[in-house]
């Protein structure tokens, strides 16, 4: 069956009707239902300095999902590694990692916004080779023996539950991205579903003779909401989709894409994209068993900050008519 994950980004637009605390307050809440509903992962990701409030400390949320929870993974995707000390990073990863008894995976990425790297005071051309040096310094820290670092002996203790690491992903979309996994002998998450960037990915590691991790190509719609009766939630949730691929789209570089780039400038070219989809529940259990085992549902509950009510309607009909259905 495919995977179902569910994702958050704490966006709060002024066309939100929730408070920043009830936001915060109903994605833990929605953390425990996905626990005790059999979902694959809870996945989070960074920005910085947004007038929405995305969520800008991942490792914390983090912390606060995997109290909340039992079974579910965890997945930070992505953290903007070159924007962070490497060794509180590493920090940050090993004690987050034994906290929620393994269960966290992280794809680390460049960004893409020259905003993030001026708030931070960090050089936005050079952020290739500090994110190489950050990799190199990450999996040293791991060890939790002494290394060198910038002239001093340094030492991260204590080292993560999952050994030698966590599960790390190098994020991108682009064939320097997948060689830098290459090179760095760990997993690629490419951020949009080209097979291209999967044999770049597979030519570097018989280049240089790694072994290759794992690929996760996205496949899927970028987004779906159960309603009984879908025109009706067009009307009435699709103004906070449609909020935030404007905004996705208005931080694209040029020549910048991903698997969940919008070209809709109205709710109606938004749904006739078809990437983001509001289906009936039988639909929606069609379009999960025709992914496959490989492909993944993505639920983004409180989308735009949209009203929980909405949300929870979709969750409940999800839980009840839909993932006891998929095969």
């Amino acid at each position: 069956m495919a995977l179902v994950v569910m994702r958050f980004d704490m966006r709060r637009p002024p066309i939100s009707p929730m408070s920043a605390a009830e936001l915060y307050g109903t994605t833990l809440e929605m953390s425990r239902w996905a626990d005790q509903n059999g979902l694959a992962s809870l996945v989070v990701s960074e920005h910085h300095g947004v007038d929405d409030g995305y969520v800008s400390s991942p490792m914390v949320m983090a912390s606060a999902m995997a109290g909340a929870t039992k079974n579910i993974m965890i997945n930070i995707a992505a953290v903007i590694a070159p924007l962070h000390d490497p060794l509180r990073l590493a920090e940050d990863i090993a004690i987050l990692d034994l906290a929620s008894g393994g269960r966290l995976s992280l794809v680390l990425g460049l960004g893409y916004r020259p905003d993030e790297y001026a708030m931070f005071d960090k050089d936005w051309k050079g952020r290739g080779k500090a994110f190489d040096e950050m990799l190199g310094v990450l999996k040293q820290a791991w060890t939790g023996e002494p290394f060198e670092y910038q002239g001093r002996t340094v030492r991260v203790t204590p080292p993560p539950l999952s050994q030698p690491h966590p599960l790390i992903f190098i994020g991108g979309s682009s064939p320097n991205a997948a060689k830098r996994a290459a090179k760095h002998a760990m997993s690629f998450f490419p951020a949009l579903g080209d097979p291209a960037l999967q044999q770049a990915y597979m030519d570097e590691c018989a280049r240089l003779g790694t072994s290759p991790g794992m690929v996760l190509l996205p496949s899927g719609p970028g987004f779906l909401h159960v309603a009984e009766d879908p025109d009706k939630a067009w009307v009435e949730i699709g103004e906070y989709i449609l909020y935030e691929t404007r905004v996705y789209a208005s931080w694209q570089l040029p020549g910048q894409t991903s698997h969940v780039h919008s070209h809709a400038t109205t709710v109606d070219e938004l749904r006739a994209e078809g990437n983001y989809l509001i289906v009936t529940p039988e639909e929606a259990v069609k379009v999960a068993n025709d992914l496959g085992p490989m492909g993944s549902l993505v639920l983004h509950p409180l989308i735009g900050g949209m009203p929980p009510e909405q949300a929870w309607s979709s969750l409940e009909l999800i839980g009840t008519q839909v993932m006891p259905k998929l095969t």
